[in-house]
């Protein structure tokens, strides 16, 4: 093929693109009297709303949900395939991301993470915002459900009626729901140690995904780790200080971290 020929079929593909995103709907923040889902749709097994989400909205949040490769996309390959390794070889399923301080990327490297996961064959996944202090895993989906795991922890909702499924097959999300003061005591409490294991045990293909506060700002991931079978600690490139991964690794000594990602490099 020559070169005149694949320079006019590039500008054909990314024609159409843009129509598609032009196509789309527009952005909006949809409430939840429209997380409904259609009958018979299901995920991981159980009845669970769906929400068909904006690609566009999607794309511009740097959210990677099709099978697309790219740069970003091969690196999270890589890093899906090291953590599962892990994680199998200790039997586990469960993956808390934190960071030494905000503003690193935990959550959309945890929806990223999630996503992938989901492309494989033979794995769902739950994507939990344990964010409490500041949740916003929804707000990447472009939706503002009224009640999340806080309502749960506080005795005021159920999990089934908090999960919703984003329109793509195997991936569950639990939203964070209202922020919260008191989220350390709520994420030490019984009530979240035993969800915790309910969902890690309920179904045998299931990777769970908790996104979490900075380690230094709150003590909620100290507590929370304790539930969880690996750590993945997220570093800011040209933000992030030497001393604060230090401090960060100082306090999750004993627990299992499993590494670092050094996030947002130029």
């Amino acid at each position: 093929m020559s070169k005149l020929r694949k320079a006019l079929e590039k500008a054909k593909e990314a024609r159409e693109q843009l129509q598609a995103d032009a196509a789309a709907p527009a952005e909006e923040i949809i409430p939840a009297t429209k997380l409904t889902a259609p009958a018979g749709k299901t995920t991981t097994g159980t009845t669970t709303r769906v929400v068909t989400c904006n690609p566009a909205l999607m794309r511009r949040h740097k959210i990677i949900f099709d099978c697309q490769t790219t740069t970003t996309s091969d690196q999270i390959k890589i890093l899906r395939t090291r953590l599962l390794q892990r994680l199998v070889e200790m039997g586990g399923n469960s993956l808390l991301i934190t960071s030494p301080s905000a503003g690193a990327g935990t959550t959309l490297t945890a929806i990223n993470l999630a996503f992938s996961v989901a492309q494989e064959i033979e794995r769902t996944v739950l994507l939990v915002d344990a964010n409490l202090r500041k949740p916003s895993i929804h707000t990447y989906f472009g939706i503002n459900p009224e009640k999340g795991l806080a309502d749960y922890l506080l005795g005021n909702a159920d999990i089934p009626e908090l999960l919703f499924n984003p329109g793509f097959d195997k991936i569950t999300v639990l939203p964070g729901g209202k922020p919260l003061t008191n989220s350390t005591e709520l994420l030490g409490a019984p009530q979240m140690e035993t969800l915790v294991n309910e969902v890690k045990s309920r179904y045998a293909d299931r990777f769970i995904i908790f996104d979490s506060s900075p380690v230094l700002n709150t003590a909620d991931p100290l507590v929370f780790a304790n539930h969880i079978d690996g750590i993945l600690l997220v570093v800011e490139a040209e933000t992030t200080l030497k001393k604060e991964v230090k401090q960060a690794m100082e306090l999750l000594a004993g627990k299992p971290v499993l590494g670092t990602v050094l996030n947002k490099v130029k």
